[in-house]
């Protein structure tokens, strides 16, 4: 993960992209719910399923880069696989890729897991 990112941002920038990850999360895990409650096929239930667990991943801000490719696959192929307003599958699309390149954040699991680490060595004498 830190080869991907140089810094975790924090500050407002790293605020931002805590406001991006659980704003998308909490959509992706809405729709694949209501999705779940209208007894979809078998195809629709599996994508339902990696929508919700993508979802509550980004909330976290765990493997953020893999979820949100992820996230953007998964809306693309929706936008072939289920008639309606395609704009909610671009727009989930878009969010999921920006997530993927930008990063988790500074407040996120991510950061903790493989953020820089300060290592402080005491003085031999004390």
């Amino acid at each position: 993960m830190r080869r991907l990112y140089s810094t975790f941002a924090h500050g407002l920038p790293g605020a931002g992209l805590l406001l991006m990850r659980l704003v998308l999360g909490i959509a992706l895990i809405d729709r694949g719910v209501m999705r779940l409650w209208s007894s979809p096929s078998i195809l629709l239930t599996v994508l339902s399923v990696l929508t919700i667990g993508a979802g509550l991943l980004l909330i976290a801000g765990l493997w953020t880069p893999i979820v949100g490719t992820l996230v953007a696959v998964i809306e693309v192929w929706k936008i072939f696989l289920i008639p309606g307003n395609l704009w909610i599958y671009i727009l989930l699309g878009t969010l999921g890729a920006a997530l993927a390149l930008l990063g988790p954040g500074g407040w996120s699991v991510d950061a903790r897991l493989f953020g820089w680490k300060r290592i402080d060595i005491r003085d031999r004498k004390s």
